[in-house]
């Protein structure tokens, strides 16, 4: 969602292309998915006051999607959003927020938004899952020769939220927040909440990118409102409740009901990798565990 403008970007697609280059309320982004690290990713195309465009390499760094820009022929690596090889290394593309949820969801919280059309040009077999059964938790990543790079923390295809704000990283595995729902954390000195929902399922579980088994989504969002910080405990149906007012807050960070109804929760940078994904590139990240200060 950018200015008003709430859009879909199916993986049914994306599985296919990894990247869409688009415009929304005038911010042109970079909307891209590596289906091998479950890493889903919106970027500012803007650099240096140049809008670059992207597309795939076809190469992998640490089974992770290597992008290149047409303008510069830099190649970047799609999950800390940097260029490693070309005139533009060392450069960082701006995150933009973004969720990855299932469609049900979006259209419940967004139902004027729009969706990428199947109608792409390119002749595709959209809704096939063509890496089924690579979401099995105990499974080593496919492509990723050097394994001692794996974090032992966690098996390595266990889903995250992953978080970083201030150069503090932080991961809050599915299992655990399915537990907890909803979990109030600080980051670099500032209170998050996280919130799990479920209804979605796995893109790359079964044969059909719509077939795989429910796993569920996260969103990551600022708990400070008008200079008050919340506190959350889960409502029903992926909802929260903050302490404070007592007012309901919807999956997507909205206040429906109470005393704050119609306040917005910032939503806040965040992805829902496969553990080794996030780890291999960010080794001194935090895992959250349930009664974790």
């Amino acid at each position: 969602t950018s200015g008003g403008q709430a859009r879909a970007y199916p993986l049914q697609i994306l599985m296919w292309h990894e990247i869409v280059n688009d415009l929304v309320a005038g911010t042109p982004v970079a909307i891209t998915f590596c289906p091998l690290c479950h890493t889903a990713i919106a970027f500012d195309r803007t650099v240096r006051g140049r809008v670059l465009d992207f597309g795939t390499t076809g190469n992998l760094r640490h089974s992770d999607l290597v992008m290149y820009d047409r303008q510069t022929e830099s190649w970047w690596q799609q999950a800390t959003g940097q260029s490693i090889v070309g005139e533009l290394a060392g450069t960082q593309l701006e995150f933009l927020p973004s969720q990855l949820i299932s469609w049900g969801q979006f259209a419940v919280a967004h139902p004027d938004g729009t969706v990428l059309s199947r109608e792409t040009g390119h002749a595709r077999d959209y809704g096939r899952n063509p890496y089924a059964g690579y979401d099995r938790v105990d499974s080593d990543p496919f492509l990723l020769e050097d394994k001692t790079l794996l974090d032992g923390r966690l098996s390595p295809k266990v889903r995250i939220l992953g978080i970083v704000i201030g150069g503090d990283a932080v991961a809050y595995p599915f299992p655990v927040l399915a537990q907890d729902r909803v979990v109030n954390d600080e980051v670099a000195g500032r209170p998050i909440v996280v919130v799990w929902a479920d209804g979605a399922a796995s893109g790359l579980g079964g044969p059909t990118v719509a077939g795989g088994e429910i796993v569920g989504a996260a969103n990551a969002f600022g708990r400070q409102v008008d200079g008050r910080v919340l506190s959350f405990e889960p409502a029903e149906r992926g909802a929260m409740r903050d302490l404070q007012t007592g007012s309901s807050w919807s999956f997507d960070g909205r206040a429906t009901a109470g005393e704050l109804a119609g306040a917005q929760l910032e939503l806040l940078v965040a992805d829902s990798p496969f553990w080794f994904a996030w780890a291999v590139f960010r080794p001194d990240t935090r895992i959250w565990q349930t009664g974790s200060p």
